[in-house]
């Protein structure tokens, strides 16, 4: 079995009274507003849904983002090996 921290960043998420949070092993931001954030990380996309979301701090050659706002849910999906699939996986998380 691959170790999963020794492919990539090792990928970490801190929350606070659901109004901060702090998420390590971020690879990229797909999109963001108010109610929803979207990113791919080192354990695959992860949606982060709430509301008056913003995000605070984005160093992506570090991997980090904060998140400030009401926090209501974090769901993960795997992020697909092929091109063609992850447009798909990405029409699939924005209906």
């Amino acid at each position: 079995m691959e170790d999963l921290n020794t492919a990539g960043r090792m990928h970490k998420i801190s929350i606070t009274n659901r109004r901060t949070c702090t998420v390590n092993g971020v690879n990229d931001v797909l999109s963001f507003d108010l109610r929803e954030i979207v990113l791919e990380t080192e354990q695959g996309m992860l949606m982060i849904r709430g509301n008056e979301l913003h995000v605070n701090r984005l160093t992506l050659d570090k991997g980090e983002v904060d998140i400030d706002g009401r926090i209501d849910s974090f769901v993960y999906s795997d992020t697909a090996a092929s091109g063609e699939k992850q447009e798909s996986l990405l029409t699939r998380l924005f209906r």
